[in-house]
C-alpha cells in the first residue's frame, strides 16, 4: 500500500484483512513522506515499510521492493504523487486508488483531502461519495471499479462531509481489495469486479456510518 498521510484507510485494511481472510493481507507499506502516519501504523502492525519517490529514477527501487515482498496488488490511499510509469506498466490493471468524491467529478491534479470536499460544497452537489478506480499515468483518470454515494447535507462543512465520506471509503476499499485479491488468486483480472456498493455492504462489511449522528467530527 502507498500512502502520504495518516493512513486511516490503511488501518481499515489492517483491521479487516489477514487472519481469517487468507485471500488478502497488507504485506508492505510505502510513503514519500518519512513522517507519514501510515508508516507508523504499519510498523505498529509489524508490516514492512519503504520510503519512495515519484521520479522515474525511483521506479526501479519501488519495483524491486514490490517484487521482494511478492506484491500482487498495489493500493493507493491518500498517496499524493504520480506512480512512475514503469510501475504502472508492470502492474497494469493491478493498482487501485481510493478517491474521496464520485469521479470523474472533483478529481485531477491538486484535488485531494479538504480541497475535494470544499469543491463539492461550492458546486452545490447534493451527493458526494467514495470511488475506487484503477491507476494509469494521469491523476484520477483510470477505470472506475466501484463507488459509494454519500449525501451532502444542508449546512455541511468540509470537515463534516469529509467524515461521512471517509467512513464510506473505509468500507468500500476493504470490500474491493478483498474481492480483487480473490480474482487475482484465481488468475482473473481485477475488472470487471461486477459488484455494486450495496452488495459490498451486504456481503463484506456492515454499511458505513455515513449519517451525521453516527460520525464523530
Amino acid at each position: 500500500m502507498l500512502a502520504s498521510g495518516g493512513g486511516s484507510n490503511l488501518q481499515a485494511l489492517l483491521d479487516h484483512l489477514g487472519g481469517r481472510d487468507a485471500s488478502a493481507a497488507v504485506a508492505l507499506v510505502g510513503s514519500d513522506r518519512p513522517d507519514a502516519g501510515a508508516l507508523a501504523r504499519a510498523r505498529k502492525a509489524g508490516v514492512p515499510t519503504v520510503l519512495i519517490g515519484n521520479a522515474g529514477a525511483d521506479a526501479a527501487a519501488l519495483l524491486a521492493a514490490l517484487g521482494a515482498h511478492g506484491i500482487q496488488l498495489v493500493v493507493l490511499a491518500g498517496y499524493l504523487k504520480l506512480v512512475p510509469a514503469a510501475v504502472v506498466q508492470a502492474f497494469h490493471g493491478r493498482i487501485l486508488n481510493i478517491h474521496p468524491a464520485l469521479l470523474p467529478s472533483f478529481g485531477g491534479p491538486g484535488m485531494y483531502g479538504r480541497r475535494v470536499h470544499e469543491a463539492v460544497l461550492r458546486s452545490g452537489a447534493r451527493v458526494s461519495g467514495a470511488t475506487v478506480h484503477l491507476i494509469d499515468e494521469q491523476y484520477d483518470r483510470g477505470t472506475i471499479i466501484a463507488q459509494w454515494p454519500v449525501p451532502v447535507r444542508d449546512g455541511d462543512t468540509p470537515e463534516r462531509l469529509a467524515a461521512r465520506v471517509l467512513a464510506a471509503e473505509h468500507a468500500l476499499l476493504v470490500a474491493v481489495v478483498r474481492r480483487a485479491a480473490v480474482r487475482l488468486a484465481a488468475g482473473r483480472p481485477v475488472v470487471p469486479l461486477d459488484c455494486a456498493a450495496d452488495q459490498f455492504a451486504a456481503a463484506d462489511l456492515p454499511a458505513p456510518a455515513v449519517d451525521d449522528a453516527l460520525v464523530s467530527t
